[in-house]
C-alpha cells in the first residue's frame, strides 16, 4: 500500500482505536480525526524529540524527507518540535534546546478531547494554540464561531490563523498570554489548556460557566503533569479530580519552580495515589486533597475531643 497521508491517518485511527487511552466511546473524535488533515499542521521543518547519540535533535524536512516527515507527523506517540528557545533557534539543522512548541502526539491530543467532551455549539477557550490542529479538532465538533484560542507568540499565532482559515474554519485565534483568558467571549462551556501550569490561573476560573468543564495538565510533585478535569461549581470556582499522567511544556509565565506546598498540595503523596486526589480552586488559590489524610486527621480530631 503506497504511503500517503490518508492511509496513515486512517492507521493511526486503528491503533488509538486498540489504545486503552484512545478514542473509546467518542465516536466524534474518531470522525473529527480522520476529518481534519493533520499533515497541514505540521511545519516543513520539525526537529524529532529523541536526541542523537551527540545530543542534537534530528531535523526532519519535508522538502529533503517527504515520507520521513509524513510518518513523523501521524506518529501516535511521539511530538514533533515546532520551537526551540522561544524561536532562538532556526530551524535550520540538528540542534539543542529547550522545547518550547510543538505539534502534540495524536495520541495524547486526543485523550484531551476524550475527557474534555465538547459538544456541537458550546462556547470553547483554548490556551495554547500552537499549530492549530488541536483547535481544528475543537471546531470540526462545536461549529462554526464557537472557539477561541489564545496563542503567546506572534508568529505561532498567524501561521495558526492561515492554517484554519485555509480549511475554512474560523475560531477566533488571539496574540496574547493565555493565562488571562478572553473575558469578553466568556463564560465558556469547556475550557482546555494545551500547556501545563503550576497553578490554575483565576481567569480560567471566573470565564468558566457554572457546570463547565476546565481541563488543564497541572504541575505535580510526581516527575509528571497530572491532567485535572473541574467542573465549575459556581462564579469563580471549581473542583475535580486528575485523570490521566503526561508530560507537556510550561506557560511561560509558569516557568518558575515554585514549593509544592505554596500550590495546594498536601505534605506527602504516594505516586500510585495520584488517581484519589481531588482539586478544588477558586479566589483563595488551588488546594489538592488526599482523602486519607482528611480521614486519618478526622479520626484523630475525633479522639481527642473532650465530648467522645
Amino acid at each position: 500500500m503506497p504511503i500517503n497521508a490518508d492511509t496513515l491517518r486512517r492507521r493511526s485511527a486503528a491503533e488509538m482505536d486498540a489504545a486503552a487511552r484512545g478514542f473509546g466511546e467518542a465516536v466524534w473524535l474518531r470522525d473529527a480525526f480522520l476529518r481534519v488533515p493533520r499533515e497541514h499542521f505540521a511545519p516543513a521543518r520539525v526537529w524529532w524529540p529523541s536526541p542523537r547519540e551527540d545530543g542534537l535533535y534530528s531535523l526532519i524536512d519535508r522538502g529533503e524527507r517527504p515520507k520521513a516527515w509524513l510518518k513523523a507527523v501521524y506518529s501516535t506517540g511521539a511530538p514533533l518540535i515546532t520551537q526551540m528557545d522561544d524561536g532562538l533557534i532556526p530551524p535550520a539543522g540538528p540542534a539543542k534546546g529547550a522545547f518550547t512548541s510543538s505539534i502534540s502526539y495524536s495520541g495524547v491530543i486526543i485523550e484531551l478531547l476524550r475527557h474534555l467532551a465538547p459538544e456541537p455549539g458550546e462556547r470553547v477557550l483554548e490556551l495554547g494554540t500552537g499549530t492549530g490542529y488541536t483547535t481544528a479538532l475543537l471546531a470540526t465538533r462545536t461549529g462554526q464561531g464557537t472557539v477561541v484560542s489564545i496563542e503567546v507568540d506572534p508568529s505561532i499565532a498567524e501561521r495558526a490563523r492561515q492554517n484554519l482559515n485555509r480549511l475554512g474554519l474560523d475560531p477566533l485565534v488571539i496574540t496574547g498570554d493565555g493565562e488571562e483568558g478572553h473575558p469578553a467571549s466568556g463564560p465558556f462551556d469547556r475550557i482546555i489548556a494545551t500547556a501545563s501550569v503550576r497553578t490554575i490561573p483565576r481567569a480560567w476560573l471566573e470565564q468558566l460557566r457554572p457546570g463547565g468543564v476546565l481541563l488543564a495538565p497541572l504541575d505535580s510533585p510526581f516527575g509528571c503533569d497530572l491532567l485535572v478535569r473541574l467542573t465549575g461549581t459556581g462564579p469563580g470556582t471549581a473542583q475535580g479530580r486528575f485523570v490521566a499522567q503526561l508530560h507537556f511544556m510550561r506557560f511561560r509565565g509558569q516557568r518558575e519552580p515554585r514549593p509544592y506546598a505554596e500550590l495546594g498540595w498536601p505534605d506527602s503523596v504516594e505516586v500510585d495515589r495520584w488517581q484519589e486526589l481531588r482539586v478544588e480552586a477558586g479566589p483563595r488559590g488551588q488546594q489538592i486533597i488526599d482523602p486519607t489524610q482528611q480521614r486519618s486527621t478526622a479520626r484523630t480530631a475525633r479522639a481527642e475531643s473532650p465530648l467522645q
